[in-house]
């Protein structure tokens, strides 16, 4: 994750000619993707020929005073596009682009983004077809999943962002509405060219951060639904062969056991997103909810606009990465914070279980893979870290084991069928309370719908009869 969150430092594309083009502006800043050196204080590190010497004495020589020609156009037309900027709260061109370029950069390891060969995609085709078979044998619900396929990291930035849209836009129109609220109100009047423009670059620095995150996530992710939320398409049951040789290198299970492991977690999430009608929109709405609550400390950015210098912006920048998100101690806030942590839990411990189910007699490493899944989700990592620093949110399944256990233990007393039946309404789901006392659920009275659907069938058929009876009275009157 980026250190400085909100700034405008693009990452370097990855050079066309190897080391000859990392030989190329060694005095680019020295700060990493970012490249925020003291003479650039707009940051723009990552573009040709900026941060030269000189430029803590005149900033827009160090933006400009270095460039030919054609650099000075491309460094104006990505000032222009930043500062013009017009759409909604977040500028996603401007974060797929970076997200781009992030994965383009590589992982910290060095490994390099690549295609997807034939051999990959038929061996997770493969894996996913296999797993479908073994869960059927785990779950009542059927296959997800219409289509398996293998991605590349740029690949799943493509797929994945307008999931990223729909959970972070809320947040977003939060701080881009507080940047033009923080002007005295005699003043916003006066002030429309700058508010317009604080907003355009509030855009632009959530594009950025976003676009650094996505892409960070991007080089970490071995799938669609690594994060607990359906972030591909409907569907879609997706692997990064890349990613998966990652994950598996230093566990020593052989690849193609960590690559089918990986199959049965993403095809059982398949499964539950696309049977399950009323899940996706359930969990996207519990973050919304959450994000609702979330207020933005205007004081900090009252305090960066009040001493904002135009030759350095890093100002507000600074402010605005020092924890501007702050969940409101709300009744409702704690509320929509319990619903989430309680459905992400649950969606990841039913997984966890049914894909134990499935794969314990038949992986021998089966027991090793879900510790060290249970532990990459427990204790947070990249995608715990883009969700707070996103949306103010740690998206962290606390409760994994005690749901994992609570669907073990539903199934070992109502069988497949009737574990996987609490599915059909959010009311009927455990709540929380019931994962601080699962034996308590579980053996807890079971409501028998069918018997009640029976009812509810029989009174309307005899309301109907007796409406018939009804009209046959008053025929025989008539006559």
């Amino acid at each position: 994750m980026s250190d400085t969150p909100f700034g405008f430092g693009l990452p370097p594309e990855e050079p066309d000619n190897g080391d000859e083009g990392k030989k190329k502006d060694p005095a680019g800043g020295g700060q990493g993707s970012g490249g925020q050196g003291g003479g650039n204080p707009f940051g723009f590190g990552g573009l040709p020929g900026m941060g030269g010497p000189g430029g803590a004495d005149n900033p827009f020589a160090a933006m400009f005073g270095n460039l030919n020609p054609q650099d000075l156009g491309a460094a104006f037309q990505q000032l222009g596009q930043m500062l013009s900027y017009e759409g909604g709260p977040v500028n996603w061109d401007m974060a797929k682009q970076i997200a781009r370029q992030v994965v383009a950069q590589g992982t910290p390891d060095g490994t390099k983004d690549a295609s997807v060969g034939p051999a990959e995609k038929a061996a997770v085709e493969e894996a996913v077809r296999l797993a479908d078979l073994w869960l059927d044998q785990a779950t009542s619900l059927p296959s997800g999943a219409s289509t398996a396929v293998a991605w590349s990291r740029a690949e799943w930035v493509e797929a994945t962002l307008p999931a990223w849209k729909q959970l972070v836009d809320p947040v977003a129109e939060r701080v881009g509405a507080a940047m033009g609220d923080v002007l005295p109100q005699e003043m916003q009047a006066m002030a429309g060219p700058l508010i317009g423009m604080m907003r355009s670059m509030g855009g632009a620095m959530f594009g950025q951060q976003i676009g650094q995150a996505v892409g960070v996530l991007a080089g970490e992710v071995v799938g669609s639904t690594d994060v607990g939320l359906p972030l591909g398409p409907a569907g879609k049951a997706a692997l990064l062969p890349l990613n998966v040789e990652a994950f598996g290198k230093d566990l020593g299970v052989p690849s193609d056991e960590v690559r089918l492991y990986l199959a049965l977690r993403e095809a059982a999430h398949q499964r539950l997103f696309a049977h399950v009608p009323w899940l996706r929109s359930h969990l996207f709405g519990a973050v919304e909810g959450y994000a609702r609550g979330i207020k933005v400390d205007t004081s900090k950015l009252e305090e960066a606009v009040g001493q904002l210098d135009p030759t350095h912006p890093e100002q507000l920048q600074e402010a605005l990465q020092q924890g501007m998100f702050q969940p409101e101690d709300t009744p409702e806030q704690k509320a929509a914070l319990a619903r989430l942590e309680t459905a992400l839990a649950l969606v990841e411990g039913w997984v966890d279980a049914v894909v134990h189910e499935a794969a314990k007699t038949r992986l021998t490493s089966a027991d090793a893979l879900r510790e060290t899944l249970r532990r990459r989700r427990a204790t947070g990592g990249p995608a715990e870290q883009t969700f707070a620093t996103l949306i103010g949110l740690e998206l962290r399944p606390r409760r994994l084991r005690d749901a994992s256990r609570l669907w073990a233990s539903l199934t070992d007393a109502r069988g497949v069928d009737g574990r996987d039946g609490l599915w059909a309404h959010p009311d009927m789901l455990p709540t929380a309370t019931d994962l601080d006392d699962p034996d308590g659920f579980v053996h807890r009275e079971q409501l028998d719908f069918s018997e009640l659907d029976k009812m509810l069938g029989e009174a309307a058929q005899g309301r109907s009869e007796d409406a018939g009876k009804d009209d046959e009275g008053k025929d025989e009157t008539e006559k």
